[in-house]
């Protein structure tokens, strides 16, 4: 099974477009290498001017323009994602993209097709909500949990297993489906995705780290309903529910140290083209494409030098 990356090059002629099977896990860690190494690492991509990955297959993305010194980044894991690092992961990449704008796309890839000024193109209609995880379930315990949490008024809190849709995409058919499934207390733990529903108000609002195809139209899911969205602000999730969701308040010293040495780690030397590893040791068999491209040493050792500037300047400030 792949990991789909999209990767983007616009400019004033127009657009490039470049994927890789295999090039989401580590995309987010990638980028805080700074423009100079990652612009080359993705023009080493496979060009492509075919259909684009189906946007609930793409995992992972960027746009880059370097003439209007433009970021637009996506992701579905790592510490981008993460509520724990998050802050730090954006802390770094401002460190080490000086003077560009810098966005995360929460629809994903359609929000790049969208501001290409190409057709977003329809969502599809199946939906495949996460289970509801029970009071003692292992998942919560995780230090980045794979869960959303779903409060209802002022006294209904229900974890999902974030696996699937965001829960706001099921619209007022989610409190049916809720209704008798296992509820907590409250939830202290950190999530990656979360709801607030106030069924007296008639009101929701909703927020995410990761990405949800086509965002903006969930607002539609909710008809006759007041429909924010929260972005990544998952303290309005909390202020909405008091008692409800408390997530935990982190160590950002202990954060930023932890992301900068995940970006090392993934810079730590020269990559080697793994496709071409795969042909040489299996000459007869048949090997795809979509894998990332070779990471020379000297490139590594720049990236590690804009990230080891990067964790100095943000301890120091």
């Amino acid at each position: 099974m792949g990991n789909r990356a999209t990767f983007v090059t616009a400019g004033a002629d127009g657009y490039e477009r470049r994927s890789s099977s295999f090039g989401a896990v580590g995309l987010d860690l990638d980028l805080l290498g700074g423009p100079e190494a990652v612009l080359p690492f993705v023009l080493g991509h496979r060009l492509e001017e075919g259909p684009w990955y189906d946007d609930d297959m793409c995992e992972a993305g960027a746009l880059i323009d370097p003439a209007r010194r433009l970021l637009l980044v996506f992701a579905q894991e790592g510490p981008s994602v993460a509520m724990r690092t998050r802050a730090a992961w954006w802390r770094l990449l401002g460190l080490a993209w000086p003077g560009w704008e810098l966005r995360w796309v929460y629809d994903g890839q359609s929000g790049l097709r969208a501001h290409l000024g190409l057709d977003p193109a329809d969502e599809r209609g199946t939906l495949y909500p996460g289970p509801p995880l029970e009071a003692g379930d292992e998942e919560p315990a995780d230090p980045d949990p794979m869960v959303a949490v779903v409060t209802v008024g002022s006294g209904r809190c229900h974890v999902l297993a974030h696996i699937g849709d965001h829960p706001v995409a099921e619209g007022p058919a989610l409190l049916a489906r809720l209704s008798g499934a296992p509820g907590h207390a409250g939830y202290q733990g950190r999530a990656e995705a979360g709801i607030h529903v106030d069924p007296g108000a008639r009101r929701v609002g909703w927020w995410l780290t990761g990405i949800v195809p086509h965002a903006g139209r969930m607002a539609a899911r909710w008809p006759g309903w007041t429909v924010d969205f929260w972005a990544d602000r998952w303290s309005e999730h909390a202020r909405s529910a008091p008692g409800l969701f408390t997530p935990p308040v982190g160590s950002p010293a202990a954060a930023l140290d932890a992301v900068r040495d995940e970006a090392l780690e993934r810079w730590a030397g020269p990559r080697a083209d793994r496709r071409a590893q795969l042909v040489a040791a299996h000459p007869r068999i048949v090997i795809g494409t979509g894998f990332p491209p070779a990471v020379t040493a000297q490139r590594a050792a720049l990236a590690r030098a804009v990230v080891e500037r990067s964790g100095r300047a943000a301890a120091a400030g």
